[in-house]
């Protein structure tokens, strides 16, 4: 039989960074974010019977993080922070490596902050979550090309307010 914490720690061990940086994109504070994650795993270790393998494991720690992290905001009667997000932009485009840049991140971050949902969101688990277009479909219940039609409509409006400001 196998031991249960060497499941586990291998679990912690591959799957914990990539979970931290989007309890980050969420919280937009390191310190919720390490609260987040840390309440994620151990909620997965709980219920570790739940998954069922309809999804990635990352998918599916993405899931419980993001719930945890909704049920922390309402009991607290708190919005999401307006801070900017440590960035780590996708390397795939002119416009990700622009966003990293430090001047204009934070005008990009008040630009995405005035989009409606699902666009904020989806662009914010895409280029700074870095989640691949199946693991946001997973988490909105919905198809990959809504994924990336959603991202890419998102990315649209936002370079065209920056353009309309001068800023590309």
């Amino acid at each position: 039989m196998r031991d249960k914490s060497k499941i586990s720690d291998r679990i912690l061990a591959a799957e914990y960074e990539a979970v931290f940086r989007y309890a980050l994109t969420l919280t937009r504070s390191e310190h919720d974010a390490q609260d987040i994650t840390q309440e994620t795993f151990l909620k997965a270790m709980e219920s570790a019977d739940k998954f069922r393998g309809k999804s990635s494991l990352y998918t599916y720690l993405c899931s419980i993080a993001k719930n945890l992290w909704i049920d922390k905001c309402r009991k607290q009667n708190r919005e999401i922070p307006e801070e900017a997000v440590p960035l780590s932009a996708d390397a795939g485009s002119d416009f990700e490596r622009k966003v990293a840049d430090r001047d204009l991140s934070l005008y990009v971050h008040r630009v995405l902050h005035e989009l409606k949902e699902p666009y904020k969101e989806v662009f914010s688990l895409r280029v700074f979550g870095q989640l691949a277009y199946a693991d946001i479909a997973a988490l909105f219940s919905k198809t990959e090309s809504w994924a990336r039609t959603t991202y890419h409509r998102a990315r649209k409006m936002i370079i065209e307010t920056l353009r309309k400001d001068g800023l590309l």
